[in-house]
C-alpha cells in the first residue's frame, strides 16, 4: 500500500482542483516561501481526521477553506482526497484502490467518505487501524521522504 495521489480543491491556497501524483520512489516538493508546500502536508493531516486547528496552522475550522484574494472570490467548501494503491491488500477492503475524502462547507458541515460512500471519522480511523498509518504516522513518513 502506498499513497498514490492527493487531490485538493478549495483547501487553503489551492482554490482550483489540484492533483499531485506520487510515483514509487522519492518524491520532493520544492518551491519558494508562501507557495503552498506546508498546505500539502496540512491537507494530508486534515483528510485523515486532524481536529486541532492549531496543528493545521489556523484558528477556526473554516480557515482551511480558500479565503479568496483581491482577484478571486472565496470558496464555499474545501475538499481533499487521498488515493491509496491497495494492491497488496493491507487495507481491510476488497478494493485495489482506496479513496479517503474529507469535505468541509463554510456552514460548518463536515463529511468523510471512503470510496465515495459517506462515512464517519471513526470509519476512516478504523480503516487504517492495523496498518500503522494514521494522520501522524503517514505525515511523518511523507515528510521524512520529501524533505
Amino acid at each position: 500500500m502506498y499513497l498514490k495521489r492527493l487531490e485538493m480543491q478549495g483547501f487553503k491556497s489551492f482554490a482550483d482542483k489540484t492533483v499531485l501524483e506520487f510515483l514509487p520512489g522519492i518524491t520532493t516538493v520544492i518551491g519558494p516561501n508562501g507557495s503552498g508546500k506546508s498546505n500539502i502536508s496540512d491537507s494530508i493531516r486534515w483528510v485523515l481526521g486532524e481536529q486541532s486547528m492549531k496543528s493545521l496552522r489556523g484558528s477556526k475550522s473554516e480557515d482551511v477553506i480558500f479565503a479568496g484574494t483581491q482577484n478571486r472570490k472565496s470558496l464555499g467548501f474545501a475538499e481533499v482526497s487521498l488515493i491509496f494503491d491497495n494492491m497488496d491488500g493491507k487495507l481491510p477492503v476488497e478494493y485495489t484502490e482506496v479513496t479517503v475524502t474529507r469535505k468541509l462547507y463554510r456552514s460548518g458541515e463536515s463529511q468523510y467518505f471512503i470510496n465515495k460512500v459517506q462515512c464517519r471519522l471513526k470509519d476512516v480511523i478504523e480503516l487504517f487501524m492495523d496498518t500503522g498509518i494514521g494522520k501522524d504516522r503517514l505525515l511523518n513518513n511523507w515528510t521524512r521522504k520529501n524533505r
